[in-house]
């Protein structure tokens, strides 16, 4: 068998009757961590340095578009927008922008004077809630509706930006109901429309359907209209339902780093990465995730859960014997591609990340000579007994200083 060729070795029974079909064009990626993400109760408001630094990790991983901020929220968000906005200018960062809007010309008056402000469009994205239960709560009429969204969209085309059209609780509204919105939206000249899922109530079939219905409206019009989907967390469909969506024919999805966001979050931008990488349905650079990952974590104050998928602490990390002892062998014949597949699913080497083996209650002799090896460290038998004894009496993986303190004994 050759160790570098993956059907030899793995039998993907995900590839049997797939109903996961990849987009038929680019997808774009949308990053809303630095404004639907901040909506969460729990989270910390990162610094201006902190977004800063956030975007330029974003530009290098590949991500399309970032929303930036909300500018009817006062000056502080449109302080921050407008730095955000002059960084990606005078660094010539690939990325583009977006900015949330009601659907209220007032909203945007603010977004106009930032781009004259920085000398560049940054695209436009009005939302009003769509769902029944929403429209009775806040007693909306839908001829009120329908004149706000002809009134907003209009002012901003008139001012050469391009807009988004977004309806919240898409996935509770009925389809008359949003075909006259995003038909009005459209014929108006919003360049893109979002359905989204905003309390979390769809699953992967009710997108589909969505997504199908979206493409529906787009035909009708006969208009160049971009398709979004923005997805909660609220059912743990998140991710896969984003991922639905691109099936289905969505050209640009949305998603926050960690999945932070209202309630139980957003789609998560970093596991989007990752499954749209193994899905082979983009070849973007992400050995820099981890570092995104991190940064807003820490700019949020987001603990990473330790068995956050791929960037938790135990994520590539094991003290199981039985385990241990398949990753060890591995890494002595040399082939590092062979060990970072035959106890993982995700390898870690595609995002900058290695295996490790630890030594604890339910380790066997592979961990501890490997981890002595790892530290250019004598083996023999009498110190591998020690450890494992002390590993045995243990109710936790052994520390490095733990573990250092026993070989000085020896």
């Amino acid at each position: 068998m050759n160790p570098n060729e993956p059907s030899q070795l793995i039998y993907d029974w995900n590839a049997v009757h797939e109903t996961l079909t990849p987009s038929r064009e680019h997808v774009q990626l949308n990053d809303e961590t630095l404004r639907d993400g901040l909506q969460s109760p729990s989270v910390r408001t990162p610094s201006i340095e902190e977004k800063i630094q956030l975007l330029h990790l974003m530009d290098a991983l590949g991500i399309d578009t970032l929303n930036i901020g909300f500018p009817a929220a006062g000056p502080v968000s449109v302080e921050h927008i407008t730095a955000l906005a002059r960084e990606i200018r005078d660094q010539h960062l690939r990325i583009a922008t977006n900015v949330s809007c009601r659907t209220l010309v007032a909203d945007f008056e603010p977004l106009l004077k930032i781009c004259d402000a920085v000398g560049m469009p940054i695209e436009a994205t009005g939302f009003i809630g769509s769902s029944p239960i929403r429209r009775y709560v806040e007693e909306w009429d839908l001829q009120t509706m329908l004149k706000n969204i002809e009134d907003s969209i209009t002012f901003v085309v008139k001012h050469g930006l391009q807009i988004m059209f977004v309806t919240e609780d898409t996935t509770r509204a009925e389809p008359e109901i949003l075909r006259q919105l995003y038909t009005t939206a459209i014929n108006c000249g919003a360049t893109r429309i979002c359905f989204c899922d905003t309390v979390g109530h769809a699953t992967p079939a009710g997108v589909t359907n969505l997504i199908e219905f979206a493409k529906e409206i787009v035909q009708a019009t006969g208009a160049q209209v971009g398709i979004d989907f923005h997805g909660h967390n609220d059912r743990g469909f998140g991710t896969l339902n984003t991922l639905a969506a691109v099936s289905a024919g969505a050209t640009r999805i949305h998603g926050t780093a960690l999945g932070i966001g209202e309630r139980c979050g957003n789609a998560s931008m970093d596991q989007l990465l990752v499954n749209l990488k193994l899905l082979g349905w983009i070849d973007n650079d992400l050995t820099q995730l981890k570092e995104y990952v991190e940064l807003a974590g820490r700019a949020t104050e987001t603990p990473i859960p330790v068995n956050y998928p791929v960037f938790g602490a135990d994520a590539f990390r094991t003290q199981s014997g039985v385990h241990a002892a398949a990753v060890v062998k591995a890494f002595r014949r040399g082939e590092d591609w062979l060990a970072n597949r035959v106890y993982s699913a995700v390898p870690a080497d595609l995002f900058g990340l290695k295996q490790s083996i630890e030594i604890g209650p339910m380790s066997g002799e592979h961990n501890v000579r490997y981890w002595l090896e790892q530290r250019n460290i004598p083996v023999t038998d009498e110190l591998v007994k020690a450890i494992m004894e002390a590993a045995r009496k243990a109710r936790h993986v052994l520390t490095e200083d733990k573990v250092t303190q026993i070989v000085r004994g020896h």
